[in-house]
């Protein structure tokens, strides 16, 4: 049984970009849905779409690559099970001096660390990218 979807679709991607792989899939949930389409608004994953396949429900994920680097550097889990973090507007994180993005759980729904600063929203801080 796993205790952490959220922390095995991190792994999965940043597993991928390791190897060069062009594409991930990774089992559906809501939640990892949206975070996967913030990805790619942000612009660091390709394309982001749904795959029925025998039964189930996936997610596939295309990696973008620059000069055959992968553009995620760095991505890691924040708040864990046995271990939630919690943070107030005034205090969100900022990720490599704004070179990177948080994405905070809110009561909006998934976000930016940029967009919940704007609208003065707190939240869970669900994973660091870079």
């Amino acid at each position: 049984m796993m205790t952490d979807p959220i922390s095995d679709m991190l792994t999965r991607i940043r597993n991928a970009g390791m190897v060069k792989k062009t594409t991930v899939d990774i089992p559906m949930s809501k939640v990892k849905f949206a975070l996967a389409k913030i990805f790619e608004k942000e612009g660091y994953v390709g394309v982001v779409e749904l795959v029925e396949e025998a039964k189930r429900s996936l997610i596939r994920v295309v990696l973008n690559y620059e000069d055959g680097r992968n553009k995620i550097s760095s991505i890691k889990r924040v708040s864990t099970p046995g271990r939630r973090v919690y943070v107030k507007t005034d205090s969100l994180p900022r990720v490599q001096s704004g070179l990177g993005m948080a994405v905070i759980s809110t009561p909006n729904g998934l976000m930016t660390n940029r967009e919940a600063r704007k609208r003065r929203l707190g939240g869970e801080v669900i994973c660091e990218i870079f």
